[in-house]
């Protein structure tokens, strides 16, 4: 990991914290199964178990993940519980990723549809389809 790598989280963890209204108190570190040393170390940027992470990513209410991640240069997302019912989770999926789910969708239709489609083709195809939908507002983003 490099230090750039941790020091992204760092920022990012701490912006998301102060986002959040949580104090970086034992309190708050306990109610995520973790200890407020371990916090810390994240915010500092210093490297910390990676089983730990979670925990971390719980506590910003972030999806499982989401540390390791911003460590690898993308976006935490985000996992707010649903108002009126905490014990259900709501994240925004990152429009990056829907691009990718709507392409990968449409190249295995295409391999099961389409009979002599090169690799080219079938990729083509599926990034005009994504452009297509997402300039009719279908997709979101």
């Amino acid at each position: 990991m490099a230090p750039s790598d941790l020091d992204r989280l760092a920022e990012t963890a701490r912006k998301r914290r102060i986002q959040l209204g949580l104090a970086l108190n034992d309190k708050n570190a306990q109610a995520g199964g973790t200890s407020k040393g371990t916090w810390q170390r994240v915010e500092k940027g210093m490297p910390i178990r990676v089983t730990n992470y979670v925990k971390i990513d719980a506590l910003l209410h972030w999806a499982p993940g989401s540390c390791a991640a911003i460590l690898e240069g993308r976006q935490p997302v985000s996992a707010e519980p649903m108002e009126g019912n905490p014990d259900v989770v709501v994240s925004d999926i990152p429009p990056e990723m829907i691009d990718a789910e709507a392409r990968d969708v449409i190249r295995l239709v295409a391999v099961a549809t389409t009979k002599g489609l090169t690799a080219d083709e079938i990729r083509e195809l599926s990034d005009r389809v994504v452009r297509e939908l997402r300039d009719q507002g279908l997709l979101g983003g």
